[in-house]
């Protein structure tokens, strides 16, 4: 693949993309791909595989930012993404043979449900977090059959899951809301480049630009990570559906031809 011209607006949205990695423990992701696509120009197939690496990347660094903060649980997070791995691997060598249109759909309808999740939570009356009651945090076969699809699901849109894994830790595994924040962000990166290592030899990378994208981006983990503690998320989620409303309205119309 011919390198692509590295603008400054991509890499400034690189850094973005970590940045939303970090303090929201996922979207990230739903921001890459268009990126990749109609910024830098990238094949779609290819800026699935790169926008995999990005979010793996971005997520190792914001999961160790919250790992020193103690807000991972392993017990948890690890076996979620090693199913997460199997999946995102095994479906990585076989999406040659997905069409590129039936990757987009799933990629625009995942984004927009993350959008509606997103706003709904953010009308909703904030969560304190209280004192664990109960049993310990544990993982299931329910869980595990999600983390599977979480796996498969990444593979094909290029997106790593965070808006799906962090109620998934919430509500299934009982796992605390700030501590589903860093433990998602473990199976991210496990999930991203699981994906992107099954992509090798299977699509072409420009990997100047994985590299180049990925050090701006774990630039903005790092920083999103350090102010989500202090920052109230309630109108970052809801200014961030809204764009990702319109980025799938904008992938919708290109694809149908409506913009050039």
């Amino acid at each position: 693949m011919e390198p692509v011209s590295h603008g400054v607006l991509g890499l400034a949205l690189a850094v973005a993309v970590g940045f939303i990695l970090g303090l929201l423990g996922g979207g990230g992701s739903i921001l890459a791909l268009p990126i990749f696509l109609y910024v830098f120009k990238v094949p779609t197939k290819s800026a699935v595989a790169m926008s995999l690496a990005v979010v793996g990347m971005s997520a190792a660094v914001g999961f160790l930012s919250h790992w020193r903060q103690g807000n991972v649980n392993l017990r948890v997070a690890l076996p979620f993404g090693l199913l997460a791995m199997v999946g995102a691997f095994g479906t990585a060598k076989v999406a040659h043979g997905v069409p590129a249109n039936v990757q987009l759909t799933l990629f625009v309808a995942f984004a927009l449900a993350a959008a509606v999740f997103m706003l709904r939570d953010s009308l909703r009356p904030a969560l304190r977090e209280t004192a664990p009651t109960g049993p310990p945090p544990r993982f299931s076969v329910v869980l595990g059959m999600q983390a599977v699809a979480v796996g498969v699901l990444t593979a094909l849109i290029g997106a790593g899951g965070g808006f799906v894994i962090v109620p998934a830790l919430v509500l299934l595994a009982k796992v605390p809301v700030r501590s589903a924040v860093g433990s998602s962000l473990l199976i991210i990166a496990m999930n991203g480049l699981s994906g992107f290592v099954g992509y090798i030899g299977v699509v072409p990378i420009d990997w100047a630009l994985v590299g180049e994208f990925t050090g701006l981006a774990a630039v903005g983990a790092i920083a999103g990570t350090m102010v989500a503690p202090r920052v109230p998320t309630r109108r970052i989620k809801q200014g961030f559906a809204v764009t990702i409303i319109l980025l799938g309205a904008l992938v919708v119309a290109r694809r149908v031809g409506l913009l050039g």
